[in-house]
């Protein structure tokens, strides 16, 4: 979000033309409307992105052959890939626009792409059709929400002071497209992947901008925005009815398709299970070769209880290194076995969930995405979630299971957490582990216990964002000042260098200008810039004062000096004035630099001194020949890389919200997130998890630890959906090497 406390009244920020932050300045009320509204959309992206995986995978199912079933496995694992990335541009988009509307100008705006197609253009099939879906959703919003938006639209003009339409309004239906399409530009699938994902990209975000255009209208009338404007019209009862039916029809095929669908639970479990064959046999009873056991196969509702008994001892177990959930259960097994004279062993489809659940772990436990110190208590998770996968064998297949999905989003918020954190004090630790000890504690064989803490999960994490996204923004806005004054301080060097280098002058006059006058344009610049008039008249102030103190040969010198003082002398002074400088530094200057002038105006109407004579009483002189430095940060030694240095291009992989690693002294580690590019100066700004800045770095220096190692790119993508990637390659290799 943006820092409040740079908020400015809108014409200002208009008309502030000499200042174009790259941040342009917001009124509170429309940061309110676009954060308000960014929730609700965050939400829909969610739930689109929830629900493709299935359908996605409902498709493939129903494939007439293996290359569109291909297809369709292809595009559910690219775009679980760069999920995150496509909610982070939509978002970034989405918040460009608002940023965009101090500037616009309904002259020179160019019509988003939904609303931009050319009939008379041809185009080749795949983009038409994209079009005309495009254009079809659109239209629906308009036609049904069109009164609510044109309102939003109003009073959004009103308070920019110029005119606005809908089509370029930032939460219109052609806007949000666009940011959509911004988003997924990269995404490697073919045309029917894409209209699929356009149509639940309508299903969940567009379907509810009505409460999107209702929410920003009622907090704009609230605040005295057009409040006069007739109240839109409620959604038409046909449309509430066409949308009860949809529901209902869709609840209908639900039903009719629920069938379809646990066949293709089944059939992918089926896949796995055909995977796991040489792995079986792991989970078995100890027994002596003479009681010749038969073995039999115990319900999954005693295996149940196996697991909720060992569930209880847990917290102990898992603190070892060398807890082997396999191991435990051969161990109980065995006694049962033992006690009721019968060789009980686990059923082939309960074993290869056991064993699926084992090797996902192991994964989980050794990924160095993980930081160890929480690895811990996420291992103590394992028990649970086989008992639900042992429940539910679509916990494998869909990845809107609220346990996978519980999973993840336990990993997703750890990312960031450090090794050197308090997690006895740190509010996410002991929130992970209320989740975990609440699940050893009360998950018995009620899923629905899943669903309930991941929503609480959920908000946790969701407050936590906002805190720290509020942080991030700050640290920008910090760096961004930086950057700034980074820049005005080199052009105020600049113009010392040119006016004094190679001059013979004051020594009083020098150590002005490079002690006190620097400090007046450097805040000129940083208020006005380089080009203003206020910037060129402190720099001919500048030139005026060198000149005053300079032997001149030129008969009219002493006129011109008489005609100039006066006005250099109070240009001088509301200089320092506007810098607040020292005032008893200030006097003491002024009475040195009147003495410098009467000196000067003697000599100006005596006769010329010989060269090789000076008189007593000559001020010291001194001859600027260094450059004048003015920075007073560290730099360090310049390091340099080619440009095509691998390690150069790890650093340009790098991204807004990339987590990295950095490794440090005496081994510990440092996770950061990459929060902000500033690309004036070069610098990559990193912070912690809470959005407090942690670091900086050049784009070089960066590259450096790269090839030396000392930092590494941390691989946020879900956790279980690697894991369950790796699991199966691994066992496909195991596969053909039998």
């Amino acid at each position: 979000m943006h820092n409040d406390g740079n908020v400015v009244p809108l014409h200002k920020a208009a008309t502030d033309q000499a200042n174009p932050s790259p941040l342009a300045r917001l009124p509170v009320i429309l940061l309110q409307v676009r954060d308000k509204a960014a929730q609700q959309l965050r939400h829909g992206l969610q739930e689109l992105f929830d629900n493709a995986d299935d359908t996605l995978f409902e498709m493939a199912d129903r494939a007439q052959n293996n290359v569109d079933q291909n297809t369709f496995f292809e595009a559910m694992r690219d775009l679980r890939l760069k999920r995150k990335s496509i909610e982070r541009g939509f978002l970034e988009s989405f918040f460009e626009a608002f940023v965009g509307l101090i500037q616009y100008d309904l002259t020179q705006a160019t019509l988003p792409l939904a609303m931009n197609f050319d009939s008379s253009t041809e185009l080749p099939n795949d983009e038409l059709e994209r079009q005309v879906a495009l254009e079809a959703m659109v239209a629906k919003v308009l036609n049904r929400d069109g009164f609510a938006l044109g309102q939003l639209t109003a009073r959004l003009s009103s308070l920019l002071g110029k005119p606005l339409d809908d089509s370029h309004n930032p939460m219109g239906p052609a806007m949000l497209c666009e940011y959509f399409l911004q988003a997924w530009r990269n995404l490697g699938v073919e045309i029917k992947v894409k209209l699929i994902i356009l149509k639940l990209f309508e299903r969940y975000v567009l379907s509810d901008a009505d409460q999107l255009y209702a929410q920003a209208n009622q907090l704009l009338i609230a605040t005295g925005v057009l409040p006069e404007l007739k109240a839109a019209p409620a959604r038409r009862a046909t449309d509430r009815a066409d949308a009860s039916a949809h529901a209902e029809s869709s609840e209908s095929g639900a039903r009719s398709n629920s069938a379809h669908i646990d066949e293709s639970v089944q059939e992918v479990f089926a896949a796995l299970q055909e995977l796991l064959y040489h792995v079986r046999g792991s989970v078995a009873p100890t027994l002596e070769a003479s009681a010749q056991p038969q073995p039999l196969a115990i319900s999954t509702r005693d295996l149940l209880r196996l697991l909720s008994h060992l569930q209880q001892y847990v917290p102990a177990l898992a603190a070892q290194d060398d807890f082997d959930l396999r191991n435990q259960l051969e161990q109980l097994l065995t006694r049962v076995s033992v006690k009721s004279g019968k060789s009980r062993v686990v059923g082939v489809a309960d074993e290869d969930v056991i064993n699926l659940i084992a090797m996902l772990f192991e994964f989980i436990l050794d990924d160095h995405n993980l930081p160890d110190s929480l690895k811990a208590l996420i291992g103590r998770l394992q028990i649970p979630m086989l008992k639900v996968a042992v429940l539910d064998k679509s916990f494998f297949s869909r990845s809107s299971h609220p346990a996978r999905r519980l999973l993840n989003e336990i990993a997703a918020a750890a990312m960031g957490w450090g090794q050197c954190d308090d997690h006895q004090r740190d509010s996410l630790y002991l929130r992970i582990e209320q989740v975990v000890q609440r699940l050893l504690n009360d998950f018995v064989d009620d899923p629905a216990i899943f669903s309930e803490l991941l929503s609480d999960f959920l908000a946790f994490t969701s407050d936590e964002r906002r805190r720290s996204e509020l942080l991030e923004q700050r640290t920008r806005d910090a760096e961004e000042g930086r950057a700034r004054t980074e820049l005005a301080r080199l052009q105020v060097e600049q113009a010392l260098n040119d006016a004094l280098l190679g001059k013979v002058l004051p020594q009083v006059v020098v150590g002005f200008l490079q002690e006190a006058w620097s400090k007046v344009l450097l805040l000129t610049c940083l208020k006005h810039g380089e080009q203003s008039t206020e910037w060129q008249a402190n720099v001919v102030s500048m030139d005026q004062l060198i000149w005053s103190v300079q032997r001149h040969d030129d008969p009219d010198a002493a006129m011109h000096l008489f005609a100039l003082v006066p006005g250099l002398l109070k240009a001088l002074r509301d200089g320092l004035s506007s810098a607040a400088f020292d005032p008893f530094a200030t006097s003491e200057f002024f009475s040195e630099l009147e003495n410098l002038h009467l000196q000067l105006f003697e000599r100006l109407e005596q006769a010329p001194e010989p060269l090789d004579e000076a008189p007593t009483d000559s001020p010291a002189m001194v001859e600027v020949v260094q450059e004048i430095v003015l920075r007073t940060a560290d730099e360090g030694p310049i390091e340099t890389a080619s440009e095509d240095d691998v390690a150069l291009l790890q650093v340009d992989q790098l991204h807004l919200g990339s987590w990295v690693e950095f490794q440090e002294e005496d081994e510990n580690t440092l996770r950061c997130k990459l929060a902000a590019i500033i690309q004036s100066t070069g610098k990559y700004i990193f912070v912690n998890r809470t959005g407090l800045k942690v670091l900086e770095r050049s784009r070089t220096g960066l590259a450096l630890e790269f090839r030396r190692g000392a930092v590494r790119t941390l691989d946020d993508t879900l956790l279980f959906d690697r894991a369950l990637e790796s699991v199966i390659g691994n066992l496909r290799r195991l596969n053909r090497g039998k």
